[in-house]
């Protein structure tokens, strides 16, 4: 999961430099104003999301079956902990009834 967000911040941060390269050089247009650094920012996570999206598939995947597995266990957790507050609780009936 680490990986995915780093590997995902790297194709932001190349993007937020290649898109300040061109804004600064004037090939692509300058913001409104002081509204130049938000420009900048926008423009690169609109080019970095199909990017990552693409380039990503394989350790999203990765990330998400992580994610999957942790769910899973979590649940199997409580689970676990259920039946055990189910079995203290009829011991504590059982135990209730006969005295």
């Amino acid at each position: 999961m680490l990986r995915y967000t780093l590997m995902r911040l790297g194709i932001f941060v190349g993007c937020l430099v290649v898109v300040w390269g061109l804004v600064y050089s004037g090939l692509a247009p300058r913001g409104l104003g002081d509204s130049n650094g938000l420009w900048i920012i926008l423009l690169a996570l609109l080019l970095s999301a199909p990017i990552s999206f693409v380039a990503l598939r394989k350790e999203r995947d990765r990330a998400s079956e992580q994610i999957v597995r942790r769910v899973d266990r979590v649940k199997a957790n409580l689970e676990a902990n259920r039946s055990q507050e189910d079995v203290a609780d009829d011991a504590a009936r059982t135990q209730g009834q006969t005295s």
